[in-house]
């Protein structure tokens, strides 16, 4: 019994050495336990995905259902398992939401072309994403952002975060008189999704070790307590027995046709769209878990793009939209996530959900909606990074930082803080400040607008 014991501890032991080894855990300042209960915290706030980006996108472009959620799986986990073992990087990755939209509602929807021929322009937007990042053309990229528009990206994410956790959180809804306004709050999914941001941030005030986590699985089960979610009544409602796997959509995308389509607008959109979507997740979450050097740089950057163009291909061939990083991934860090130990337990538990699909299921949108209001809350210190007093730094900062939550696009928020940046700076006189390759990324901004 005793020598059973002892071989256990050793064979235990044996491999927390070799994680510590692979992932540089105490080097970053944690341990197994914490990495992987930042995974566990990442996997419960992104997992929405799989019922959204199937049933929203997928299924409305004409992919099959069991396909579409299949591949919308799979392509998580390879592609956070790929992020996390070869970047080292705590940032899992998921078919994006708006390069969903993208694809059903632009590719298939307006430019009638059909779901295989729009599998083909994503995975010819992911060689080229490949191409720019094994060529260092994404790192220097990064280091021609200068530092108070790297700022600016990390608060305008956290505010585009927010303003996604009040929306789905039905505090805020639309109004035809002024845009935006509250919601109904008598309405118990929003009392539901109060209740739970009111129970976060006392955990969190009071620095209980997975606030998030814990915040998550009490406002689940007050909300079967409510009606707002069902309460499980038998077996199925846990395990799926038989796996959904993606036979009608594995390797069904048409390359050939795309390129014969001729679809360089879309293609050169999907490829920008994904590449500083990418760019300014990492930033942002690498920034929260101190992986930046003092130049706003991360170290190895060009690792995580690399697993971010291989994800990108990987979706067109499974049979969904591009892959690409997750804002959610801040959820891990803010847990202590550090390593690419944190990437891997989420991959692994999204593949696991390929038999508990029911279970992930039970989790609603109010649960995890007051997760992404105090992210936001949490990224945007960042904002006295930012010397508002010199204008030429304070309007790009500015139009960056609040034109992502107006747009609900990252991407947009980016191209109107680039741009002003470059010609600010170049009427100022202080073109000395100004990288090369940022008049390119003006210039390719400004043709994004004139495609889009």
């Amino acid at each position: 019994m005793f020598n059973k014991g002892n071989k256990k501890a050793v064979e235990v032991e044996k491999q927390s050495n070799l994680l510590e080894k692979y992932f540089h855990l105490s080097e970053r300042g944690t341990n197994v336990k914490t990495e992987m209960l930042a995974g566990l915290t990442t996997f419960i706030a992104m997992s929405y995905i799989i019922f959204v980006i199937p049933n929203q996108f997928l299924v409305s472009a004409g992919v099959p259902q069991g396909s579409a959620t299949a591949a919308t799986i799979l392509s998580t986990a390879v592609a956070t398992l790929l992020v996390g073992i070869y970047a080292n990087l705590p940032i899992a990755m998921g078919p994006g939401l708006g390069l969903g939209a993208v694809f059903a509602f632009v590719m298939v929807g307006s430019m009638g072309l059909n779901w295989q021929t729009a599998l083909g322009a994503v995975f010819i937007s992911g060689v080229i994403f490949l191409i720019l990042a094994v060529t260092n053309i994404t790192k220097s990229i990064i280091e021609a952002i200068p530092k108070v528009l790297k700022s600016a990206i990390g608060v305008g994410i956290g505010l585009f975060i927010s303003f996604i956790g009040f929306k789905n959180a039905g505090i805020i809804v639309s109004s035809e008189s002024s845009y935006i306004a509250l919601g109904n709050l008598a309405d118990p999914s929003t009392i539901l999704a109060i209740m739970g941001l009111i129970i976060t941030c006392i955990l969190m005030a009071r620095d209980i070790k997975g606030a998030f986590l814990i915040g998550i699985v009490s406002t689940t089960i007050l909300g079967m307590i409510m009606g707002v979610t069902k309460i499980p009544t038998n077996i199925n409602d846990f395990i799926s027995y038989i796996p959904p796997l993606p036979t009608e959509t594995f390797g069904e995308l048409d390359v050939v046709e795309a390129i014969k389509y001729g679809l360089f607008s879309i293609i050169f959109t999907i490829t920008i769209v994904d590449l500083f979507d990418n760019i300014g997740t990492i930033i942002a979450v690498s920034g929260k878990a101190g992986l930046l050097d003092e130049n706003g740089n991360l170290p190895g950057i060009n690792k995580g793009l690399i697993a971010g163009s291989f994800a990108a291909m990987a979706g067109g061939v499974l049979g969904t939209c591009t892959v690409t990083t997750y804002l959610e991934s801040a959820s891990g860090v803010a847990e202590g996530g550090r390593t690419g130990l944190t990437a891997v337990t989420t991959g692994v538990l999204f593949l696991g959900t390929l038999f508990f699909t029911p279970l992930a299921g039970l989790v609603p949108g109010a649960a995890t909606a007051p997760i992404l209001i105090i992210l936001g809350a949490l990224m945007i210190g960042d904002i006295v990074h930012i010397n508002f007093t010199d204008f030429t730094d304070g309007l790009p900062a500015f139009l960056t930082i609040i034109l992502m939550p107006f747009t609900s696009s990252i991407v947009e928020g980016m191209s109107f803080g680039f741009i002003s940046y470059t010609l600010l700076k170049l009427v100022t006189g202080k073109y000395k400040e100004i990288n090369p390759i940022m008049y390119v990324l003006s210039i390719i901004f400004i043709i994004h607008f004139s495609i889009a």
